[in-house]
């Protein structure tokens, strides 16, 4: 299953502090949270779920900002899409847990 890495970063907002977006951004992953997983992080959001709802999402996602008022968002994103078996969030940290304990 695909996992995106996605920090949205609204450009000229009135203080240094983003959080208000953010939280506006998880808003819009809860009410997606039939179609993709997500977790936030303390400086980017990771989401899993199937390709084409993961753009819809992200699409989504990236309008948050416009939608407050801002006229200028970079939207930076990391897809980690393999294909030879089936992964999620949960079971790549397992396997580094895992890993860790054995040595």
């Amino acid at each position: 299953m695909p996992i995106v890495d996605i920090t949205i970063i609204p450009i000229g907002t009135e203080t240094p502090s983003v959080s208000s977006y953010v939280a506006e951004i998880q808003k819009v992953l809860q009410q997606n949270k039939d179609k993709v997983n997500y977790q936030l992080t303390p400086m980017s959001t990771l989401i899993e779920g199937e390709l084409p709802d993961l753009f819809h999402v992200i699409q989504q996602l990236h309008e948050v900002p416009f939608s407050k008022g801002i006229m200028r968002v970079a939207t930076n994103i990391r897809i980690d899409d393999r294909r030879d078996k089936k992964s999620t969030m949960a079971k790549k940290l397992q396997a580094v847990e895992q890993k860790m304990t054995l040595e």
